[in-house]
C-alpha cells in the first residue's frame, strides 16, 4: 500500500522565523513528537519524506496506545470524530489558498489508497452564510485564568462571509468548472431553497459546491496507516507529565511512570493540552466547544442526507449532513475555558521566568464519563435544529450523545508553529482554533519547512511565536465566533444544575 500525498523536498534551510537559541541548521539525529494528533502525525509522515531527515530517529508520544485502533489517537482529541468540515472558505486569503492546495488531495478517490477516498471525502457542498445584524458579543468581566474581553477588534460574522465569497470566487476564477459551482444567495429565499430542508439560517449567504466535509476519524486512520508502513516512527503509549530540560534547553520528556524521553529536538503538538506542557505565554488558550448528535430515521435520513453543509458565521452554528442516521449539530464559539491549577507545572517562559500554574486544560469524557455540556450550549445546539433542519420531531430529540471539542484557541485563529525563542531544541506546533482538520494532505509538510527554518512567507507572522501577550486577554476574533466570550466550564455546568 502507497501513500497518495505527493512527495516533497526542501530546497532551502534559509530562517525565516526569528529565534535566539535555535540556530543549527542541522537536522537533528532524533525527533520527539509529543501528541499523535492532526499536527503531530502528519509532522512525523512528512519527516519520513525529507531526504534531510533520513538519518533522523523520529518518535512520537502519546496517551493513547498505538496497537489499538479504539484507543489510538485518544478518542477525546480534537482530531477524532465523525466529521470536520472541509473548506477554502475563508476571510483570509492564505488560508483560502492553503485549503485549495489541500483540496487537490482530498479529491483524489481513484485507489482505496487515496486519501479520498472510501468515504473518507465528501463535497457535498457548503453553505456560508451571515445575519443581517450582527454585533461583536460583550464578555463578562475578566476572570483570572479564563477567558476575558479583548482590545481586538471583531469582524462580524456577515464581513467574514462575504470577505470568504470574494476569497473563492477568485480561487475558482481560473477553472470555469469550479466558478460555476459557486453561487451567491442574496436572500432567505434563496438560502432556503439550497439549504433543501424547510429551514432557513441568515440574510446574505452563498454555496459553494467545492467544499465538503472528511470522516475525521477514518482518515486519521488513513493517516496513521500510511505513517506506520513507513518503517520509520517509533510509537511510545504513555503520558508525559513534564518536559525534561537543562539551564538553556529541553532535552526530552518525563513520563508518569518517570521514564525519562531524551531527544535533540522536543516538538510538542499537543493540541488543546499543549499549555500543559509549556507556558504559552498567552498566545492560545483551551477552549471546549459544544457538540451534539442526534439518532434519525431512515425517512430523515433520506431527506437530510441531501443537504449541503450549512454554517452561520454570525452564530457560529454548524450542521453536517448526516451518515448511518446520525446527524451531528455544533457551534464554533468562544467556547469555555477550563482554568485549574496543575500540579506539575508547565515549562516557563524563560530559564529566568516562574512556570504559570494556573492553566486552562481540557476536560472531557475520557475522564468524567458524566460529562454533558452545558445547558446554555444545549439551547443554542437546540435553536440550530430548529432554524436549520425543522422536521417534526426532531427540534426536541433527546441527544444520543454530546461532547465537548477542545480547540487550543489563538487571538486571530492563526496557528502557532514555531520555535521556542528562549528555550533551545523545543519547538511548538498547536493553535488549531479549531479550523486545522482541512489541511491534513500538506499542513505536515508545511510545519516541516518550519522546523527546517523555510516558513512559508504568508504564514512567518501568523505562525511565528509572538512575545508579551501573556498580560492580554484572550478570546479569538477572526469573525467566525458565535456564543459569548468570556465563559467558564464550571460555571456554566453549575447554572445547567439548576436549570
Amino acid at each position: 500500500m502507497t501513500s497518495s500525498l505527493p512527495q516533497h523536498s526542501s530546497s532551502s534551510t534559509t530562517t525565516t522565523t526569528t529565534t535566539n537559541n535555535n540556530n543549527n541548521t542541522n537536522p537533528p539525529s532524533s525527533i520527539l513528537i509529543v501528541g499523535s494528533g492532526l499536527f503531530g502525525l502528519s509532522t512525523a509522515y512528512a519527516l519520513t519524506r525529507r531526504r534531510e531527515f533520513i538519518n533522523t530517529s523520529i518518535t512520537v508520544i502519546d496517551r493513547s496506545d498505538p496497537s489499538s485502533q479504539s484507543t489510538f489517537p485518544s478518542p477525546d482529541a480534537a482530531s477524532i470524530d465523525t466529521s470536520r468540515i472541509v473548506r477554502a472558505d475563508y476571510a483570509d486569503h492564505a488560508y483560502a489558498a492553503l485549503c485549495d492546495e489541500a483540496q487537490l488531495i482530498w479529491r483524489q478517490q481513484d485507489k482505496p489508497t487515496d486519501l479520498g477516498a472510501q468515504g473518507r471525502y465528501h463535497e457535498t457542498g457548503l453553505l456560508v452564510v451571515g445575519d443581517a445584524t450582527s454585533s461583536a458579543p460583550v464578555a463578562d468581566p475578566p476572570v483570572e485564568g479564563g477567558a476575558s474581553e479583548s482590545s481586538h477588534k471583531k469582524l462580524t460574522g456577515m464581513d467574514y462571509a462575504r470577505k470568504s465569497w470574494e476569497n473563492v470566487s477568485s480561487l475558482a476564477s481560473r477553472d470555469p468548472m469550479l466558478a460555476e459551482r459557486i453561487r451567491e444567495l442574496p436572500n432567505a429565499d434563496a438560502i432556503c431553497e439550497v439549504l433543501g430542508t424547510g429551514g432557513n439560517s441568515g440574510a446574505w449567504g452563498y454555496i459553494n459546491y467545492n467544499s465538503g466535509w472528511t470522516d475525521a476519524g477514518a482518515s486519521m486512520a488513513w493517516l496513521y496507516e500510511q505513517v506506520r508502513q513507513t518503517g520509520r516512527v517509533n510509537f511510545i503509549a504513555g503520558t508525559v507529565e513534564s518536559l525534561e530540560h537543562d539551564d538553556t534547553g529541553v532535552t526530552g520528556v518525563r513520563l508518569q511512570d518517570q521514564r525519562v524521553l531524551t531527544a535533540d529536538l522536543v516538538m510538542v503538538a499537543a493540541g488543546a493540552w499543549t499549555g500543559s506542557f509549556v507556558d504559552l505565554d498567552g498566545q492560545a488558550v483551551a477552549t471546549g466547544q459544544v457538540l451534539g448528535y442526534l439518532n434519525i430515521t431512515e425517512e430523515e435520513q433520506e431527506i437530510l442526507g441531501k443537504m449541503p453543509v450549512i454554517l452561520n458565521l454570525s452564530s457560529g452554528l454548524f450542521i453536517i449532513p448526516p451518515t448511518n442516521r446520525v446527524l451531528k449539530v455544533a457551534r464554533h464559539a468562544y467556547g469555555y475555558t477550563n482554568p485549574r491549577t496543575v500540579h506539575f507545572p508547565p515549562l516557563p517562559v524563560s530559564p529566568t521566568a516562574t512556570s504559570n500554574c494556573l492553566v486552562s486544560i481540557p476536560r472531557t469524557s475520557l475522564h468524567d464519563p458524566d460529562l454533558v455540556i452545558p445547558a446554555e450550549g444545549e439551547a443554542d445546539l437546540r435553536a440550530a435544529l430548529r432554524e436549520m433542519t425543522p422536521l417534526p420531531g426532531l427540534v426536541d430529540r433527546p441527544f444520543s450523545k454530546t461532547r465537548l471539542c477542545w480547540y487550543s484557541d489563538t487571538r486571530t485563529a492563526d496557528f502557532l508553529i514555531d520555535y521556542h525563542p528562549h528555550w533551545k531544541n523545543l519547538f511548538v506546533a498547536t493553535g488549531d482554533s479549531g479550523h486545522a482538520f482541512k489541511f491534513l494532505p500538506v499542513i505536515g509538510d508545511k510545519i516541516v519547512d518550519c522546523i527546517q527554518r523555510n516558513c512559508p512567507p504568508e504564514f512567518k507572522e501568523k505562525w511565528a511565536w509572538k512575545e508579551g501577550e501573556g498580560a492580554k486577554a484572550l478570546f479569538t476574533e477572526d469573525g467566525s465566533r458565535g456564543g459569548k466570550p468570556g465563559l467558564i466550564l464550571e460555571e456554566e455546568l453549575l447554572k445547567s444544575l439548576s436549570v
